[in-house]
């Protein structure tokens, strides 16, 4: 089976160019400028009707750090529980302790909220300090997958790590390279880690809607294919 390819995706445009040209799942968020919160009820609302893939929200109520106060964490909760009343499938989301590591306990208590949705761990995981143990914590935590650069600016930096979290997962967690993936190296990319599932936004120019490349999203999806 081919690898797939999730695509973050900030407005509805990008959704449907997603789903048009072959993406198998989306990350919707809302402020790309701080890396993506979480987006309307009327966005994934929309969404979720609009496309036929699955649509992932952000839970995320700002940007910034990833430690959260009680208040927010009531916050996240109550866009978990209205997210799974939608009819949304998973959820991507993240927290961390004070001193960087995952807050798992917290972690966990949103496995159980979102439940049956999917929970991915996203890239609140590349500020941790240790990768392992932190992949441990997550797998304990009931998280589907984890989304990372392996540690890097980018995921091909991180691909040694990256391919190294593969192989401590051993099929019990998807590990999904993400950051700085575009269609140009993500046949290297997969080659050099095995990853089953790839993240990436398509989004060629910032700023100017952040709207994902419909030529970039056919071409992600058509290397990923020639690996099958």
């Amino acid at each position: 089976m081919s690898p797939i390819l999730e695509v973050c995706a900030f407005n509805i445009q990008s959704c449907i160019i997603a789903a048009n040209n072959g993406a198998a799942r989306i990350e919707l968020c809302a402020d790309p400028l701080h890396g993506g919160t979480t987006p309307s009820c009327g966005l994934i609302d929309y969404a979720i009707h609009k496309i036929a893939i699955p649509v992932f929200p952000m839970i995320r109520p700002r940007g910034g750090n990833f430690v959260y106060d009680a208040d927010e964490i009531e916050i996240m909760r109550k866009d978990i529980l209205k997210c799974r009343d939608l009819g949304c499938t998973g959820i991507a989301t993240g927290m961390l302790l004070p001193d960087g590591r995952i807050d798992k306990d917290l972690l966990g208590r949103i496995v159980e909220w979102a439940y049956p949705m999917q929970v991915t761990s996203h890239k609140a995981f590349d500020a941790v300090p240790d990768a392992c143990q932190a992949l441990e914590d997550i797998i304990a935590a009931g998280c589907a997958r984890v989304l990372t650069s392996g540690l890097q600016p980018t995921a091909a930096a991180g691909a040694p790590l990256i391919a190294r979290l593969i192989a401590q997962a051993d099929g019990r967690i998807i590990i999904m390279p993400g950051g700085g993936i575009r269609a140009a190296g993500i046949a290297q990319l997969a080659a050099d880690t095995s990853a089953s599932e790839f993240h990436s936004s398509a989004i060629l120019t910032r700023g100017v809607g952040d709207i994902a490349d419909e030529q970039e999203v056919k071409a992600l999806v058509t290397a990923l294919a020639h690996k099958a």
